[in-house]
């Protein structure tokens, strides 16, 4: 059976998620949520840290307290007061609260890549500072908790709190999460093995993730890989931060939090990849000021909808002569006329750059019940004007009324189709798949929608004669009749029982 990567609840990550739940008393999902990834952060440096330190101590030459013996190794600096062993010591004690705060100051100070990073809120009065302690108790026995790379662990809870924090807001859950089997699904398209990987709108990092676990099943390493990217969300840029220390990826996010159209922070490089999920049909993203902008190679997008000026950028980013993209889009932008959106999707087309469109499932998103597609674009397309359609609407499986997941084997098939399309061995598969060359695109007024193109499943035939089928059907549909009027007959009985008429 496949595992379930937003959902399955193993381990430790389930025990820090209740115990945070019990900590949050009065405080809003989007408050506590600092204070819980703090709290695993603290206790990932002090690990690494103290992971070090044992190791220099054993050595015996006196540098356990060097700052720059750990420093080389991309190891962050804890000094005494903030160890976890001290915040340990005090878990019980009513000061706990002010001592985690102080050990985050003392951290920042030793580590300049951290300053203004990580949350100092941990004093407030509405955190209940006896069930603080207990969740500090909790993260002191995490290697205990079960075998492995105690990095690994927390990394893990670090996503999966993500997950959750991400359940309980809803529809601001966008701003800061990517459901993993979304991000799954465009990083196995898009393949990053090596090179430059940027998000222009990167949320607490998923992508980054995502890719570099890619990058480590190929039995690649994740210096492989470079990352960079850039977030206007100033508590959301924090959360990227801290997610990419603990997981050990070295990240360009720009020195803070900044608007990507109006403050690029990385204005003048060109990547390898482009991963993104940015927001859907953002209207007041400031078009009226950019309309001469040298980003907008295939029209000046529309005011009111920023899909194609998000689009455009990513377009713009990519090396001159090679560069994949995988983003997700609101559905919209397959099929959109207005404010010259029509003419620049066009464009695009027409300019080869899309390999292809992947139309998802609704119910995937937190934030959100639409579907959305994933755009495949491709300055090197091994298949030269073609673009390949996927239809997976019908895909995925219901985990809760509200939500829908993408399991592996879905993934799996998704993937198989793109490698199968750019070997040249891929079959049509009606009601999934299609190849289809940009003159049929062109002759479908450049709407993108998969479904024009994949056409419908056949369906299997059961064997039973077309007669026979109506006739059984037929009966069938006036039992059922007959059974509505008896029970309208009923209710109405009931009805006049208590003085009412219908």
């Amino acid at each position: 059976m496949a595992k379930k990567e937003n959902t399955q609840e193993i381990g430790f990550e389930q025990q820090i998620w209740k115990a945070a739940d019990k900590l949050r008393g009065n405080l809003d999902a989007s408050e506590y949520k600092s204070v819980v990834l703090g709290l695993i952060f603290l206790k990932y440096i002090s690990d690494k840290f103290e992971e070090r330190y044992l190791e220099l101590l054993a050595e015996g030459d006196g540098f356990e307290e060097d700052r720059d013996e750990y420093t080389y190794q991309s190891i962050f600096f804890v000094p005494p007061q903030a160890r976890w062993s001290a915040i340990a010591a005090m878990a019980h004690t009513p000061e706990i609260g002010k001592v985690i705060d102080e050990a985050m100051r003392q951290i920042e100070i030793e580590n300049p890549k951290l300053k203004g990073v990580l949350p100092k809120n941990f004093a407030r009065q509405e955190l209940d500072k006896r069930r603080l302690g207990d969740v500090v108790d909790l993260f002191t026995n995490v290697k205990m908790a079960e075998k492995g790379d105690t990095r690994d662990i927390l990394g893990r809870t670090y996503e999966y709190c993500l997950s959750k924090f991400a359940e309980q807001e809803g529809k601001n859950a966008g701003e800061f999460y990517t459901p993993t089997c979304i991000v799954r699904t465009l990083v196995e398209v898009i393949q990053p093995f090596h090179g430059r990987v940027y998000d222009p709108c990167c949320g607490s990092g998923g992508m980054f993730v995502q890719s570099t676990d890619f990058v480590k099943h190929h039995a690649g390493k994740i210096n492989d890989l470079s990352i960079y990217g850039q977030e206007s969300n100033p508590t959301t840029w924090k959360m990227a931060t801290m997610n990419l220390a603990i997981r050990g990826i070295e990240a360009d996010l720009g020195q803070f939090n900044a608007d990507t159209f109006f403050k690029d922070c990385h204005k003048d490089k060109r990547f390898d990849f482009v991963l993104a999920n940015p927001p859907f049909n953002l209207k007041d993203w400031g078009g009226d000021q950019l309309k001469d902008d040298r980003r907008w190679k295939y029209g000046t997008p529309p005011e009111g909808n920023a899909n194609f000026a998000w689009l455009q950028h990513m377009i713009h980013h990519l090396y001159e002569d090679h560069g994949r993209i995988g983003m997700v889009l609101a559905n919209g932008s397959l099929s959109s006329q207005t404010g010259g959106e029509g003419k620049i999707r066009q464009a695009i087309v027409d300019d080869d750059l899309v390999e292809g469109i992947i139309a998802m499932p609704a119910q995937l998103f937190y934030s959100t019940g639409i579907p959305v597609s994933l755009w495949i674009l491709d300055k090197k397309k091994k298949q030269p004007g073609k673009t390949l359609f996927v239809d997976a609407r019908e895909m995925g499986t219901m985990v809760t009324r509200r939500l829908r997941e993408f399991t592996e084997e879905d993934i799996a098939k998704v993937a198989r189709a793109f490698n199968a399309f750019r070997d040249g061995t891929l079959e049509d598969e009606k009601g999934f798949c299609a190849a289809v060359l940009t003159e049929e695109i062109a002759k479908q007024d450049y709407v993108l929608t998969p479904g024009r193109y994949v056409g419908i499943a056949e369906v299997e035939d059961d064997g039973e004669p077309f007669e026979e089928k109506m006739a059984r059907l037929t009966k069938e549909l006036g039992e059922m009749f007959e059974e509505s009027n008896r029970l309208q007959a009923q209710i109405k009985k009931n009805l006049e029982a208590i003085g009412f008429e219908m």
